[in-house]
């Protein structure tokens, strides 16, 4: 029977299997999230590396800066572990320092812990448990969307656009890496999902607030995230929705700002800027504490073999462009005289030879505000990484994609254009190709498949 004071509620008799898995209800919605999680996480385990799963990496910064918070310290307790091979710290003065964004250290703090001793940690295990979470969370993006009628996609649709994720973009052969430069975008990803879910309709200001702050401390380009909430803020304070006005642009503007309703965006605004500033403010006194600078995170002190170029340009500067945008656009394989006959520079190949299917994201067939914010959106977070002083080297695919590619995504929902058969080819493609990646990069066995030239220098075949 059903409430007689609420004829929509469901009967109690309904078995609770059923109104778990009925049409929209929320249990459908975190159950299918949940089997998205394992079958990637299936996938990530099955293609990575059993040294991977079983050992520490050898680039395991995160658990050494772990390591240091838990013994009350700033710095390093010595010099970097033999095995790191020197690779990508930061020294200033006589101490040593993990100078990369320091979130991600937060979850390895209890396996170091746990462990004891940092080498007792197997770092690369503990992010590939976190793998899976990016994409489930952008099921939920693409789910409310569906259901909020901004996205016409449906539910089957938006899982495999999820799935497609995880594994027909360089997210695979990055999610099963484990070392420090890989493990900040598995986190990254899995705080920017969950950012986007809480900003559409500018619904979790808190939560959008603080889920920007941390994804600022594990991939500071991905600060611009921020417009999505406060783009949504600004739509969803207006009476009315956006005006309709025929006098000119100047009275559209006139018209919109009138309709705003001023305290309603004013309040939105601050419960998202309250924890945002405070983990920007506790950045700034990291940074103070550890290099007399609040704005001066450590890379500037990296001693590695490409410093005089740092010295001469900076870690970003529009002398990068060229070179960068010539590995997002062009890096192909090469036939080569090497016995695989084929091999692939390890700058990375590009954007749309690895997930082929963003050729889509071209010609969309609908607009509107949320697609023009979004495309706003993924090009000022890509624009740091086409502007940085290297490629992503060393890569399979342009890994700094990461940072924009859920945004990608979901222009690709909204976008309205049809998945028809040669977009099925595409995405299968895409799978095949990160496949690939995600069982041969950085693995001895297939190093023949791999060209690298470690001056950085070499970004196309050689002669």
């Amino acid at each position: 029977m059903t409430d007689p004071s609420n004829p929509a509620a469901p009967s109690p008799t309904i078995p609770l299997r059923r109104r778990l898995l009925a049409k929209d209800s929320f249990g459908r919605r975190l159950l299918l999230g949940v089997l998205l999680y394992i079958i990637c996480s299936t996938a990530f385990f099955a293609t990575t590396s059993r040294n991977r799963i079983v050992e520490h990496t050898p680039y395991n910064h995160y658990a050494l800066l772990a390591d240091s918070w838990l013994h009350g310290r700033l710095d390093m307790r010595g010099p970097p572990p033999p095995y790191a091979g020197g690779n990508d710290f930061a020294k200033h003065g006589d101490k040593w320092y993990v100078s990369f964004p320091p979130f991600p250290a937060v979850w390895l703090m209890p396996w170091v812990k746990l462990g004891g001793v940092v080498e007792n940690v197997r770092d690369g295990q503990a992010f590939l448990w976190l793998a899976g979470v990016g994409p489930a969370g952008l099921w939920l993006v693409l789910e409310r969307l569906r259901r909020r009628e901004y996205s016409q996609r449906s539910e089957p649709t938006n899982f495999i656009l999820a799935s497609l994720f995880a594994l027909g973009t360089v997210y695979w052969f990055t999610a099963v890496q484990g070392t420090v430069w890989f493990a900040a975008h598995v986190v990254a990803v899995a705080l920017g999902a969950f950012l986007l879910l809480a900003s559409i309709e500018a619904r979790n200001p808190v939560v959008a607030g603080l889920l920007l702050g941390f994804a600022f401390l594990t991939r500071p380009n991905m600060l611009p995230m921020g417009l999505v909430f406060v783009a949504e803020a600004f739509r969803m304070s207006l009476a009315g929705g956006f005006p309709s006005v025929r006098g000119g642009r100047l009275s559209l503007v006139y018209e919109t700002l009138r309709a705003l309703r001023w305290k309603s965006f004013l309040w939105k605004l601050t419960l998202f800027s309250i924890p945002l500033a405070a983990i920007l403010a506790l950045s700034l006194l990291h940074n103070h504490a550890r290099f007399g600078n609040p704005f001066e995170f450590g890379h500037e002190h990296l001693a590695i073999g490409w410093r005089a170029r740092i010295d001469k340009w900076g870690l970003f500067s529009y002398h990068y462009l060229a070179r960068n945008l010539s590995v997002v656009l062009a890096g192909l394989p090469f036939i080569s005289k090497v016995p695989s006959g084929l091999q692939i520079n390890v700058h990375g190949l590009a954007l749309w030879v690895t997930t082929p299917f963003y050729l889509w994201l071209l010609w969309p067939k609908k607009g509107g505000w949320l697609v023009v914010v979004l495309t706003i959106t993924a090009a000022a977070v890509a624009l740091p990484g086409l502007l940085y002083q290297n490629t992503g080297w060393m890569q399979f695919g342009y890994r700094f994609s990461n940072d924009f590619a859920l945004m990608l995504f979901v222009l690709l929902a909204l976008g309205g254009r049809r998945f028809g058969w040669l977009f099925r080819i595409a995405a299968l493609l895409a799978v095949v190709i990160n496949g690939f990646g995600a069982v041969t990069f950085d693995r001895q066995q297939f190093s023949r498949f791999y060209f690298t030239e470690t001056s950085q220098k070499t970004l196309f075949q050689p002669d």
